[in-house]
């Protein structure tokens, strides 16, 4: 817990990229503090979303756009209900929960979630998701309803 002083109501989640942290607002000017990796070179975004939903182990879908960039995904994904992915358990780059974020009707793509590289908290590594120590977004995860408005702001090279 530390102080926080923002204008965004508590509830909200404000996520400050150039500093990697993220900040679950609380009341009086108080808020939870976490680590966070963020989007690595060219990765990096801003903007408001809410949380669509959450799921617990998730599996993950690499985007079409991530294996042609990363050939050596091929060896990890598999075959699973909705494509190619990584099923859902310690080995997955989703860790233990994800929060989706959604900008209005539509799906950004960005996850608020955990990791299976926890050494890469703090850093600029991803392809755009928030990264959370798997035992931070498992707290974070269970203070957090769908709906939540989640602000990101800008990192200072963006």
């Amino acid at each position: 817990m530390v102080a926080y002083d923002t204008q965004e109501p508590p509830g909200t989640i404000v996520v400050d990229s150039a500093n990697h942290f993220l900040y679950a607002v609380q009341k009086g000017g108080q808020a939870l503090r976490y680590g966070v990796g963020v989007g690595g070179e060219g990765f990096g975004w801003s903007g408001v979303a809410r949380v669509h939903s959450k799921q617990e182990w998730p599996d993950w879908y690499p985007p079409k756009e991530m294996l042609e960039r990363r050939p050596d995904l091929q060896e990890v994904v598999k075959q699973l209900q909705s494509g190619l992915g990584v099923p859902g358990g310690p080995e997955s780059p989703l860790g233990a929960r994800a929060m989706y974020l959604w900008q209005g009707n539509k799906d950004s793509l960005y996850r608020i979630h955990g990791t299976n590289e926890p050494w890469t908290i703090g850093q600029n590594v991803s392809a755009g998701c928030i990264r959370m120590t798997n035992e931070d977004v498992v707290d974070l995860y269970d203070r957090t309803a769908v709906g939540t408005k989640v602000v990101v702001l800008p990192s200072l090279s963006s």
